[in-house]
């Protein structure tokens, strides 16, 4: 099975940047469609973005657009969250998992079982 394995969280100071990256254990030409999402303490888990696998198509919550870009580079098999402008409430535990974009994104939050690790952003003072 594909798994995804998140990393480059931190803690950083309001305003400040943060690069995530969604690394496939397994190398494909043709990637996945993939998401990330993310849970806050106390909160429920929630969509963030997501990019398509093949044709570019994008998606951001509205809470990040303008902040969050996602990416991709199909030779590394790898997507990424640029986070620019981090407020504290994006603090969260970030995952990356395999979800239709856009449409499959409310199912992939529902149903799925698998989320991993995950990679934690802290942003504060």
């Amino acid at each position: 099975q594909l798994q995804l394995v998140e990393s480059g969280g931190g803690l950083v100071q309001p305003g400040g940047s943060l690069r995530l990256s969604c690394v496939a254990s397994e190398f494909t030409s043709d990637f996945y469609a993939i998401g990330w999402f993310r849970q806050a303490p106390g909160q429920a888990r929630e969509v963030v973005s997501c990019i398509s696998a093949s044709d570019g198509t994008t998606y951001y919550t509205d809470s990040v657009k303008g902040r969050f870009t996602i990416s991709r580079d199909f030779a590394k098999d790898t997507v990424y969250l640029q986070m620019n402008s981090l407020k504290p409430e994006d603090t969260a535990v970030y995952y990356c998992i395999r979800a239709g974009c856009p449409e499959g994104l409310a199912t992939a939050l529902a149903e799925s079982t698998d989320w991993g690790q995950g990679t934690q952003v802290t942003v504060s003072s």
